[in-house]
């Protein structure tokens, strides 16, 4: 049974970081593309950060270059996202993704269930 588990979200003031994990189960983490995705109150979901299979590529969605930073341990089955900076904007839940690149989960989409992000005074 394929899981995604995220944790590390919670309430943090304007200029405070937070790390978010996480914890990949029921397939071969390595065989995966991961990315974090937000959704804030009345918005779409946003692809935030990705990361290739083995952490050699990244890619950050404007807003978030210079401030957050996302890489993975393929040894312990997991994605990170640290998170500096923060700001109001950035409040919302984050979803961890897992894409399949090679067989056999080539194509597969994966979903975690959340973690909430709250950014305020």
């Amino acid at each position: 049974q394929v899981q995604l588990v995220e944790s590390g979200g919670g309430l943090v003031q304007p200029g405070g970081s937070l790390r978010l994990s996480c914890v990949a189960s029921g397939f071969t983490f390595s065989g995966a593309a991961m990315s974090w995705y937000r959704q804030a109150p009345g918005k779409e979901r946003e692809s935030v950060a990705g990361i290739d299979r083995f952490g050699g590529t990244t890619n950050y969605v404007d807003s978030v270059k210079g401030r957050f930073t996302i890489s993975r341990d393929n040894a312990k089955n997991t994605v990170y996202l640290q998170m500096n900076s923060l700001k109001p904007e950035d409040t919302a839940v984050y979803y961890c993704n897992a894409r399949g690149a090679i067989f056999p989960i080539y194509g597969a989409n994966y979903w975690g269930k959340g973690t909430l992000v709250t950014v305020s005074s």
